[in-house]
């Protein structure tokens, strides 16, 4: 996988990342398989669409990955929020 990010002194940044799913399972296997890669980390985890959104509100992610279908807000919702 090739990453673009770098910091001031030119060394290659992992992509940061935040996955909100609200199946536990699912959230933590996804977590754990992206964690294996050398330039992505996951920064954060949510359960619903509201914790998605003050997740990334605090952490600034690079990249959201975001359940379509969840409890309360759901995904889409989440992710209109999260870019406006």
């Amino acid at each position: 996988m090739v990453n673009e990010r770098s910091d001031a002194a030119g060394e290659a940044q992992p992509i940061r990342l935040v996955l909100a799913d609200d199946q536990a399972m699912i959230r933590g296997a996804l977590g754990a398989l992206l964690d294996l890669e050398d330039d992505l980390q996951v920064v954060g985890e949510a359960a619903d669409g509201a914790a998605a959104i003050d997740t990334v509100a605090e952490l600034r992610p690079d990249v959201c990955l975001v359940d379509i279908q969840m409890p309360g807000i759901d995904g889409i919702e989440a992710t209109e929020q999260i870019i406006a």
